[in-house]
């Protein structure tokens, strides 16, 4: 695997620094997560990570971290500025403890400015980027999509990025960086496209939800099927478009209507079409024609559909469907992890870094547990 042998310490948090180890552990990094508690329900990415409950609060806490960062490659963290140094485990401390270490910090509005301080979720950082400006439909509001694009679009997976660059770099140099990842920023660099875009008329002509690609076209949509599903259109080009039409059995239509009141007729039509048949049977309609028309797959069940099941693009993990590890390598391809928290191999991986990283004995262990500077696993035994 990619990045097999490489340590990540990664600090717990509500939703971006997790996905951003899930990442990387997909792809095989050693990830420890460092958390309250051992057992964290709210923390669903964990699997295949080795969590250690320890208490930062406390000098013996901190001193225990401090030490497993120096054997470690890269750090996540996800608190606001200042938080890490006052827990005597920011960057300055612990990279000059170990000088090769990447030290990434994700946090919405980023190590400096005037809001880097404040609290803030995914829908204010989509707002702040920019980007929730251009989302949504005409005369309505903007309606971000869930937390998608900040948290995990441009916060994890940036973050990502940002660690990968630094140890590629660190392969020439042997020296670590600090990682400064801002969902903010993140979004809006996912979003350069948008913006770099505009000065093309096809595309952006007015308001948001007025544009081609925003839903202001009846050929980039989607449609209510007769059994309550859906079907997603995305006929920009010409040639789709006509097959569309023709499938739909609308030769009348034109793409690119003269008037408001004309395109609102087209796609009168189109959504009168399309409630005439089920979502299979619009499926298999357009099954082998190259239209842009395809069912929006409910994710319940998008594990079942014959492109996802030939390309094994879905694991199932307690039930629910987990989207494989993306993108593929040819030779070293990422692998989703299933292990449960709720194992007995994750309780014991936890002794394992106490023991084998730290070199504590047993007395040592005994005496944290007992001093609540670290909580093991119930099913751990010393």
């Amino acid at each position: 695997m990619p990045l097999k042998g490489v340590k990540v310490l990664e600090f717990s948090g509500l939703a971006p620094a997790p996905f951003c180890g899930k990442i990387l552990a997909d792809f095989g990094a050693k990830v420890t997560v460092i958390d309250r508690v051992p057992d964290n329900p709210v923390n669903c990415m964990n699997n295949g990570k080795r969590v250690l409950a320890i208490n930062l609060k406390k000098s013996l806490g901190q001193n225990l971290v401090r030490r497993l960062a120096k054997t470690q490659d890269v750090l996540i963290e996800p608190f606001r500025p200042g938080v890490m140094e006052k827990l005597n485990l920011g960057p300055e401390l612990l990279c000059r403890d170990n000088p090769r270490l990447i030290y990434a910090r994700l946090t919405g509005f980023g190590q400096s400015g005037p809001l880097s301080a404040r609290a803030g979720h995914d829908i204010n950082y989509a707002a702040i980027s920019g980007v929730l400006s251009m989302l949504g439909r005409e005369n309505e509001k903007p309606l971000p999509p869930i937390n998608i694009l900040a948290d995990f679009a441009g916060g994890s997976l940036m973050c990502a990025l940002g660690i990968c660059l630094a140890l590629l770099e660190r392969h020439r140099s042997g020296r670590g960086q600090i990682v400064d990842s801002s969902m903010v920023e993140g979004a809006a660099y996912i979003a350069s496209w948008l913006f770099m875009s505009r000065s093309i008329p096809l595309l952006w002509q007015g308001v948001r939800g007025s544009n081609a690609l925003d839903g202001g076209s009846y050929f980039y949509d989607t449609y209510l099927t007769k059994d309550g599903k859906f079907m997603s259109v995305g006929c920009l080009e010409p040639q789709f478009f006509e097959l569309f039409k023709e499938k739909l059995g609308l030769l009348e239509l034109s793409q690119y209507p003269d008037s408001e009141e004309d395109k609102q007729a087209a796609k009168d039509c189109v959504t009168k079409a399309f409630l005439q048949k089920t979502q299979a049977d619009w499926s298999a309609i357009f099954e082998d024609i190259d239209a842009c028309v395809y069912p929006v797959l409910d994710w319940q069940c998008v594990m079942t559909h014959a492109h996802n099941v030939e390309r094994q693009s879905f694991d199932i993990v307690d039930n629910i469907p987990v989207p494989h590890p993306a993108p593929r390598l040819s030779r070293t391809p990422g692998t989703l992890n299933t292990k449960s928290l709720s194992s007995k191999e994750a309780a014991d991986d936890a002794l394992d870094v106490l023991i084998q990283e730290l070199q504590l004995d047993n007395y040592e262990l005994k005496n944290l547990v007992k001093e609540d500077i670290i909580q093991l696993p119930v099913r751990t035994k010393l």
